[in-house]
């Protein structure tokens, strides 16, 4: 027999290694729920198993539908166990966008929660592709019994669990170069567009910024990051890596509830975006809590107001604050050194280790220090592509300087100053980021168009405090309807996740056009 090799470094096995050093050392905190590391690797275990047994094969795609939640944690690194693709979906994901998923993705397993189920049940025409459903939360046994008839076999969480034992299932050969998630992110074109990241990708990415924030089993994450947002999703993983633990909350609706957190779990790093410190900026109480455990935060999604980055530095002038920029195609592309913070506030950062960056004109050509281009990324951290989209695949990676390369054109406008910090200017298309999501204006407006009385529409973002960018739409009514800015609001949000939902509704006579006649936003502020 030939001598047994070590096995390729796998994006679970952190998991492993930090339930093997730390088996009985809390791992998540979900509400009252403490989970341990040994509790993890075994439930996670036992859900794999269940579902290698029931024909989930390598390369297969799972969806993990579900708020936060001790279940949607188990469930990620159950199905990378299964030697599976794990697609966390967003929670507010209405019935249109889960058909079209379902479609697109062709999920094999998926776990739900019970409060979503009649989501699921509006698509199941299009869920043929499901072999297995695991329903979590509330009224689990009524879900398996309205699904009787389905093709699919339907288990309570833990009976799920229950079934098989909590051995460590086989690799099944996997090694670093497949796929360990598929993100979907709005496109440009309305269609989400989902992100494929090997194993390598998030290996590399999470050496990187564990590197960069010099994370240890010591630190206590808390995020209120959806799972479904890769920013959120890292947040898990890089603290599973560390051997650290996670206090994960499904939201940011309670900011003075996280603030309580922070001291009760004694918080040492604390991951946000623009909206969620705008949001502290504007708390009465904000000094009233003790922040004092925290020694880094984390932000991206956009630059930080100096306001807020003087805020922090107020709050806890020993914490550093690290803003960072990227992109889910490539997790992290940038960091701005905690020391030059206050130095170059408007900055991005350089790029993080094992990433090369450069800008270049519509014609390829590299450009110098303070000309405004495309970004272009290169390095390990690029996605392999988007999932069965070959052609938006090609336009994203193109062929880099070296033979046989490819490295990814970003969309994205930025300059670089003469020491090589980067600055973002904006997108080449008109993608909108409102509360840390990207929003395709493309896809509200079909919403609008299905609405009763909308003759036509132009959704943009404005520049909002709190939001970021809120989403504004421009309105043309068809004749003798009445306009109701609030009943269409409420027509959205049925059909659409919240952060998607116009702030404002403006009503006008027509929109300006092109000399072709195609409707154009220059203009509309």
């Amino acid at each position: 027999m030939p001598a047994e090799l070590s096995p390729t470094l796998l994006l679970h096995d952190h998991l492993h290694g930090s339930a093997l050093a730390f088996p009985d050392k809390i791992a998540l905190v979900c509400g009252v729920q403490r989970v341990t590391y040994g509790e993890l690797e075994a439930g996670s275990n036992a859900l794999a198993n269940r579902w290698v047994a029931q024909g989930v094969q390598r390369g297969d795609r799972v969806f993990i539908y579900a708020d936060n939640s001790v279940e949607a944690v188990t469930a990620f690194w159950a199905c990378l166990k299964a030697n599976a693709v794990a697609s966390v979906i967003n929670p507010l994901t209405k019935t249109e966008k889960l058909r079209y998923l379902l479609q697109d993705c062709t999920p094999k397993a998926l776990v739900i929660d019970s409060a979503r189920l009649p989501v699921l049940v509006a698509c199941l025409a299009e869920a043929a592709c499901l072999r297995c459903v695991v329903v979590s939360g509330k009224a689990q046994q009524a879900a398996v019994d309205s699904f009787s008839a389905s093709s699919f076999t339907v288990d309570v969480w833990a009976e799920a669990l229950s079934k098989r034992d909590s051995i460590r299932p086989p690799r099944r050969t996997c090694i670093d170069m497949d796929l360990a998630t598929i993100i979907y992110t709005s496109g440009s074109t309305g269609q989400p567009k989902g992100v494929m990241l090997t194993h390598r990708n998030m290996l590399t990415a999470c050496e990187s910024i564990c590197g960069l924030l010099a994370l240890s089993q010591h630190d206590v994450i808390l995020s209120v990051l959806p799972l479904a947002f890769n920013y959120g999703l890292y947040q898990m993983i890089l603290t599973f890596r560390v051997g650290g633990r996670l206090v994960l909350e499904r939201s940011f609706a309670f900011p003075v509830q996280t603030l309580k957190l922070i001291k009760q779990e004694c918080v040492t790093g604390f991951p946000g975006v623009p909206t969620i410190f705008a949001v502290w900026a504007d708390l009465q109480s904000l000094r009233d809590h003790d922040l004092s455990s925290i020694r880094f935060f984390t932000n991206t999604a956009a630059n930080l107001p100096l306001k807020h980055i003087q805020m922090l530095q107020d709050l806890c002038p020993e914490a550093q604050i690290f803003s960072m920029y990227g992109l889910t195609e490539c997790k992290r592309c940038t960091c701005l050194p905690p020391q030059d913070i206050l130095r170059k506030p408007d900055s991005v950062g350089v790029a993080i280790p094992n990433t090369e960056m450069w800008l270049v004109d519509e014609y390829d050509k590299r450009l110098g220090a303070n000309e405004i281009g495309q970004l272009v990324i290169r390095g390990s951290t690029v996605m392999r592509g988007y999932w069965r989209k070959p052609d938006e695949t090609q336009r994203s990676l193109r062929p880099g300087p070296l033979p046989g390369e490819l490295v990814f054109y970003t969309g994205d406008l930025c300059r670089m100053d003469d020491e090589g910090y980067l600055y973002f200017v904006g997108r080449m298309d008109d993608i909108i980021k409102s509360r840390g999501e990207k929003v395709a204006p493309k896809e509200v407006e079909n919403t609008f168009m299905n609405l009763p009385g909308v003759k036509e529409v132009a959704v943009i973002g404005v520049p909002d405090q709190i939001l970021g960018q809120a989403i504004k739409a421009f309105v043309v009514l068809e004749t003798n309807a009445l306009p109701d800015a609030k009943q269409l609001q409420l027509l959205c949000a049925a059909k659409l996740e919240s952060f998607m939902v116009p702030k404002v509704i403006e009503f006008v006579a027509s929109l300006p056009r092109t000399d072709t006649g195609k409707i154009t936003k220059a203009g509309l502020t």
